[in-house]
């Protein structure tokens, strides 16, 4: 059972940044795709930005690209999400999920995501 603990998100002015953390334990070494959705108010959840675990290669939602930059430190079991240039439309709750399968054509489907993080508010004021 993989455990997902967000952090760092808040309110902020159109511009500024913030940097989300996603703190994963349990399940095994390895999280197959790891990933950062989010969920406007009256929307549904949508793709940010996703990571292969063990290879790295980095997927991103087109309107994120250029702003956002998604890592993990794998020595400390952790997500981060470097959000730069907020725009008030980047407003919503942003999760952390992690698919251990690690199937590339998934990344960017959130149903193919079996676990979840409580997800973290952001806020972007114009």
């Amino acid at each position: 059972q993989v455990q997902l603990l967000e952090s760092g998100g808040g309110s902020v002015q159109a511009g500024g940044s913030l940097r989300l953390s996603c703190a994963a334990s349990g399940g095994t070494s390895s999280y197959g795709n790891m990933g950062w959705f989010r969920q406007p108010p009256g929307k549904e959840r949508e793709f940010v930005a996703a990571i292969r675990w063990r290879g790295g290669s980095l997927h991103y939602a087109d309107s994120v690209k250029g702003r956002f930059t998604i890592s993990r430190d794998k020595d400390k079991n952790t997500l981060y999400l470097q959000m730069n240039s907020l725009k008030p439309e980047d407003t919503a709750v942003y999760y952390c999920a992690a698919d251990p399968r690690g199937i590339l054509s998934s990344i960017r489907t959130p149903g193919d995501y079996d676990y979840w993080g409580q997800g973290t508010q952001v806020t972007v004021s114009s």
